[in-house]
């Protein structure tokens, strides 16, 4: 099994699951370089490949569409090409801001892509690349990821907790946060179940940057005041959807497990990014 992304977040959770896979360097296989991509796939020849890399950085990708669609889009092509003709499994992952936001309810598989920024149309890119070449891909979206870790939203909650008396967090977006301890096993047994076409996997609850901010400063024993903001008092370059709760008709059906709710998950999160700080 190849698994890209190797040092992220989620690649760093599934080595921890797969050990015996084959975690190239971004030196060995960049995605910002489709080319080699397909070089380094035909000199290695996996029977199975787990895309866990990506451009993620969602507010530069506004200056740096192209470079975001060459990773998120075009490469998973490249990988997805690969897979089809090799007749092996392919599995990538996607995200809730592939949607617009103007929902109420959750987002379920068949709900139409309308993304309001770069990086979600750099994923859009990548869904169609996958589904559109290989008619067995599995493209995973998920949401808010969070993990014990590395940077991410919890990581710099409690780091200004730490520095401050006061936070202020949109409390406007509501979401799903998704951690990788529960994603990286849940995102193999669908792989190892067969499961085709679009899954959406994330933690079950939702909330707001608020609430989860909120949740880990009070889960690591901090004493400081979280505020409510509106996004429109933290503008940022990139767009960011007001709901992108996600929501699967497909899970039950794939006899995939659900995920534990954040909050189960949380403690441990919060003590892993204590323990490195």
């Amino acid at each position: 099994m190849l698994i890209t992304g190797g040092t992220g977040q989620l690649g760093t959770a599934m080595r921890r699951l797969v050990p015996e896979a084959d975690f190239p360097t971004r030196n060995e296989l960049d995605l910002s370089a489709p080319a080699g991509v397909a070089a380094y796939l035909e000199r290695i020849r996996p029977e199975a490949i787990v895309n866990c890399g990506a451009y993620t950085a969602v507010d530069r990708a506004e200056e740096e569409e192209d470079l975001a669609t060459v990773v998120n889009g075009q490469s998973v092509g490249v990988m997805a090409r690969f897979a089809a003709d090799a007749g092996i499994p392919f599995v990538t992952f996607s995200t809730d801001y592939v949607f617009d936001g103007q929902a109420t309810e959750p987002y379920l598989e068949s709900h139409p892509t309308d993304p309001i920024n770069a990086y979600g149309r750099s994923k859009l890119a990548g869904e169609q690349a996958a589904l559109g070449t290989h008619e067995g891909a599995l493209v995973i979206r998920t949401s808010w990821v969070i993990s014990g870790t590395h940077p991410n939203f919890v990581a710099t909650m409690l780091r200004l907790a730490a520095e401050r008396d006061t936070l202020s967090v949109v409390a406007d977006q509501r979401g799903c946060p998704t951690c990788v301890e529960d994603l990286a096993p849940g995102a193999l047994a669908a792989l190892r179940s067969g499961a085709t076409g679009l899954l959406h996997l994330t933690n079950a609850g939702e909330t707001t940057w608020h609430g989860l901010a909120s949740a880990a400063i009070a889960e690591a024993g901090l004493e400081v005041a979280v505020e409510p903001i509106a996004t429109e008092d933290y503008p940022t370059p990139a767009k960011r959807p007001a709901y992108s709760v996600l929501g699967s008709e497909r899970r039950e059906g794939l006899g995939i497990d659900a995920l534990p709710d954040w909050r189960d998950t949380l403690p441990t999160i919060v003590a892993g990014l204590r323990s490195r700080s």
